[in-house]
């Protein structure tokens, strides 16, 4: 359903998402090795990670909003079709966020070998 729902997001959607999987690739090289450069690069990642995410729901949500302006009535298909555009907005945020959480679970995994 998430990679049904990813095949038509948009360009800056699929890119916000690289931008959000990068603190779990960081997160995941901190536990495999960790260092204070790689933890002090976690922080800023992340940010960029949660700014990405937001403009991936803001992105989603203007399309939706969108979509549902260009129907000229407001029927069953109509309602549907928004319905879906609107979670269709939502996965790249909840990829994001998952990504994040995975990314702070190494963290904490790499501060205990680091320590």
């Amino acid at each position: 359903m998430i990679a049904q729902s990813l095949t038509h997001t948009s360009l800056v959607a699929r890119l916000g998402l690289l931008v959000s999987i990068s603190p779990m690739v960081m997160g995941v090289v901190y536990a495999v090795r960790p260092s204070e450069r790689r933890l002090a690069l976690m922080r800023p990642l992340s940010l960029a990670g949660i700014f990405a995410a937001l403009c991936d729901l803001l992105v989603g949500l203007a399309n939706a909003l969108r979509s549902i302006a260009a129907t000229n009535s407001l029927d069953t298909s109509s309602v549907r079709l928004g319905a879906l555009a609107l979670s269709d907005a939502l996965i790249p945020m909840f990829i994001a966020f998952a990504c994040l959480t995975v990314a702070w679970l190494c963290v904490a995994l790499g501060l205990t070998r680091h320590s």
